[in-house]
């Protein structure tokens, strides 16, 4: 009796060490992956604020709140569930789906190029007498809830792709955990950064002389953070290029064209080794810029496709 009870905590000392040892590579592949989808993460946090610009601000945070529950449920009802489903049953349609992820990514960060040199008029979303503020917030989060949903889509698929070859339990959770942390790291930050002019205003106007300082914060916050949107939002346009080149090279690797990934690594390892101690920065902002090139040049292909290819229209009367 004695003997089979040591014998049971003995597989039981066992059973928790593989638990440990399963933790421990979970927490590796969750850090792995979210390092990859950190570019699609920036740009996140950088598009969701123009969502609650022109509301009041106290329907800002409930607005984010609603944006970030969607995203909830994208990622975890919706996504979780297909992408297990895919690794399950077409493993093989992982990288094609990837790299069409990756060219979107590329699109997008040229589009937002091309508009800055080639502005157009937006149409408004501003509250008018016959229009109900309600509706409008609706109409906004559901805007919002479907970006993120394209969005998450790449966030999931480029963790996947790190977790393809792991067990089914492990990739479950790696995804779930990446996906709800990412989320909260996400709108946490939105929600951050659109109350922080509020913020701001009101440490600008706190009395006393004592409260120098505070009022020199504030004052700082109200100037600082339209600058600080602009840089998030070139932070974001770099990071979709440079993730979405990425997910190219790696793509074209995968079916064998070795070629423009090889002449990236090749070029940022040498810049890293003439560059001395900071060898190891230059070596990575090197090949980030090598696939940001990529990711340009992609998406510059798809961007004239989209406005210099004339679309075929039916003839009048056809």
């Amino acid at each position: 009796m004695a003997t089979g009870l040591i014998a049971l905590l003995d597989d039981i000392a066992a059973i928790a060490k593989v638990a440990a040892a399963s933790l421990d590579d979970t927490a590796a592949l969750t850090a792995k992956a979210s390092a990859k989808a950190a570019g699609v993460v920036i740009d996140d946090a950088a598009v969701t604020p123009r969502y609650v610009t022109g509301f009041s601000p106290a329907r800002e945070l409930p607005i984010v709140g609603k944006i970030a529950l969607g995203s909830f449920r994208n990622k975890l009802l919706y996504l979780l569930p297909a992408a297990l489903a895919l690794s399950a049953f077409a493993p093989w349609a992982i990288t094609p789906l990837l790299m069409a992820g990756g060219a979107y990514l590329c699109f997008e960060g040229a589009e937002k190029l091309y508009e800055k040199a080639f502005p157009h008029a937006e149409a408004t979303t501003e509250a008018g007498p016959e229009r109900d503020p309600a509706a409008i917030e609706k109409t906004m989060v559901a805007g919002a809830i479907r970006t993120d949903l394209i969005l998450s889509g790449e966030i999931m698929a480029i963790t996947l792709a790190q977790v393809a070859d792991t067990g089914l339990l492990s990739r479950a959770v790696v995804l779930a955990v990446v996906g709800i942390g990412i989320t909260i790291a996400v709108y946490g930050a939105v929600a951050l950064i659109v109350k922080a002019d509020d913020v701001g205003v009101a440490l600008a106007r706190i009395e006393g002389g004592a409260a120098g300082p505070l009022r020199g914060i504030g004052r700082g916050l109200v100037v600082g953070m339209p600058v600080f949107l602009k840089l998030l939002a070139a932070i974001g346009t770099a990071a979709m290029l440079w993730v979405g080149g990425g997910i190219i090279l790696h793509g074209l690797e995968e079916y064998g064209v070795d070629g423009p990934a090889e002449f990236v690594h090749h070029a940022a390892v040498a810049a890293g080794r003439s560059a001395g101690s900071a060898g190891a920065v230059v070596e990575w902002l090197v090949g980030a810029v090598g696939a940001g090139i990529v990711g340009l040049v992609v998406g510059a292909i798809v961007v004239a496709a989209l406005h210099f290819v004339p679309s075929r229209k039916p003839a009048a009367g056809h």
